[in-house]
C-alpha cells in the first residue's frame, strides 16, 4: 500500500490499463474504442489519463466541452478529440485547435458550416448526434432531409461519425427501450449515409451498452466511467479496477464526553463517551453535508468509520471509538476496498456524481509501471 500524509487522490494508470484491455475485449479487434476523459477524466486527471489512453492505443477522446479539449492538446495530445457539447462561440477555437464538434441541431450546423467558410476549411471533420430517446441533444429523424441540403456541395466540413447515446444501457429492465434506441439509431443513420456519397463511422454504445449490447458496436464504441473502474453492475465492477482512491489521514483524535457535541451546529451529540478523529477533508473537496450525521463512511485500518456532525469545508469528523487508530493513519474514504459507488450511495447518487465532484486542490499522485 502507497500510504500518504496528507489528502491526495491517487490515481493508478495499471487499473486504467486492465480496464482498457477488459473492455477491447468485448468487442471486435477492428472496432475503434473512443476513451471519454471529459470533466477532468471522472475527476482524476484528464491530461495523465489521455496520454496513457493514447499509449495503450485508444483510436479517439471526448470531451464534454470545447476548453478541456485545448487543455489537451496543450499538453501534446495527438489523438483525435470529439467535443460532445461545443458552443457556438467556440467554434474558432475549436477548429484552430484541431478539435471536433459534435453538431446535434440545424442551428448547429448552419452556424458552424459559416465559420469553417470564414475560415477557408476544406473537409473539416465533424460529427452528427442523433436524438434516438434520450431527449437530451441530437437531430431528430424529420431534420435528415435539412441535414442532406445543408451538407450537399459543403465542401468546407465532412461528417466523421454518426452517433447517438443509450439512456438506459445499465439497465436490463429496460431493454425494450434499449433496442429501440439502437432499431431507431439504425434506420436513422442508414437513410442520413443514403443521401451522402461516403460512409461515416457510427457509434451508439456507452459502457453499459458495450456490456450488455456488443451487438450494436457498429465501427467504434465509446466508453467513460467503465476505463475509471465501474460497470453499473456488480458482477462486472469486479472484473474492473477503481483508478481513483481518495486518501486521507487523522489530523487529530478527540475524546468525547456523554452530552458533549460534534461540529457546526451541535450536528452530533454524544450519548456516551466516544472517541473521534478529524479528516482534513470536506464539502470544498467534494464530499459533501450530505455525508454527515452518520450518511456516509469512511475506510479506516480496515474497519469502516461512520462521519458524525456536518461535513465541514476542509474537514469531516468520525466515529473511531471502537477502532484502533493513530494520528496520521491512512484513512480511505473511496477506492478499491471501499469503492466510489458504495460511498455514493451513501447519499442516493452515483459514482459518476461523485467522482467528478473531487475538488482540483487535492493534489494527484499517480502510480504506473
Amino acid at each position: 500500500m502507497n500510504m500518504v500524509e496528507e489528502t491526495v487522490l491517487e490515481i493508478d494508470l495499471q487499473a486504467l490499463e486492465h480496464n482498457y484491455h477488459y473492455l477491447r475485449s468485448k468487442i471486435n479487434k477492428d472496432t475503434l474504442f473512443l476513451g471519454v476523459v471529459k470533466a477532468f477524466a471522472y475527476g482524476s486527471d484528464s491530461v495523465a489519463i489521455a496520454k496513457k489512453l493514447e499509449a495503450l492505443g485508444a483510436n479517439y477522446l471526448a470531451v464534454a466541452y470545447t476548453y478541456e479539449g485545448v487543455v489537451l492538446r496543450d499538453a501534446g495530445i495527438k489523438l483525435p478529440i470529439l467535443v460532445l457539447h461545443p458552443q457556438r462561440v467556440q467554434y474558432t477555437t475549436l477548429i484552430e485547435r484541431c478539435l471536433e464538434p459534435s453538431l446535434y441541431s440545424p442551428t448547429m450546423l448552419t452556424s458552424f458550416l459559416q465559420t469553417a467558410k470564414a475560415l477557408k476549411q476544406s473537409n473539416y471533420p465533424v460529427h452528427l448526434k442523433l436524438n434516438t430517446g434520450l431527449n437530451r441533444i441530437g437531430f431528430s429523424e424529420n431534420e435528415v432531409d435539412f441535414i442532406a441540403d445543408q451538407l450537399k456541395g459543403a465542401q468546407q466540413i465532412k461528417v466523421t461519425s454518426i452517433l447517438s447515446h443509450l439512456a438506459a444501457s445499465e439497465d436490463l429492465s429496460e431493454k425494450a427501450f434499449t433496442l429501440s434506441q439502437i432499431a431507431t439509431f439504425e434506420r436513422i443513420s442508414k437513410t442520413l449515409t443514403s443521401k451522402l456519397d461516403y460512409q461515416p463511422l457510427k457509434h451508439i454504445l456507452n459502457t453499459s451498452g458495450i456490456i450488455n449490447y456488443p451487438e450494436a458496436q457498429y465501427n467504434m464504441v465509446r466508453s467513460g466511467i467503465g476505463l475509471y473502474g465501474y460497470g453499473n453492475e456488480a458482477s462486472e465492477d469486479a472484473k474492473l479496477i477503481p483508478v481513483a482512491t481518495l486518501k486521507t489521514i487523522v489530523s487529530q483524535i478527540h475524546h468525547i464526553g456523554p452530552n458533549e457535541s460534534v461540529g457546526y451546529n451541535r450536528g452530533f451529540i454524544s450519548n456516551s463517551p466516544m472517541v473521534t478523529a478529524t479528516l482534513p477533508i470536506g464539502h470544498a473537496d467534494g464530499i459533501g453535508r450530505v455525508y454527515g450525521n452518520h450518511k456516509g463512511h469512511v475506510w479506516i485500518n480496515e474497519q469502516l468509520a461512520p462521519i458524525i456532525g456536518n461535513v465541514c469545508m476542509d474537514m469531516l469528523m468520525i466515529d473511531i471509538t471502537e477502532i484502533d487508530c493513530k494520528e496520521g493513519d491512512e484513512v480511505i474514504v473511496f477506492g478499491k476496498n471501499h469503492s466510489a459507488d458504495k460511498m455514493a450511495s451513501y447519499s442516493n447518487s452515483i459514482s459518476y456524481e461523485l467522482l467528478t465532484g473531487i475538488s482540483q486542490r487535492i493534489r494527484r499522485v499517480y502510480l504506473d509501471n
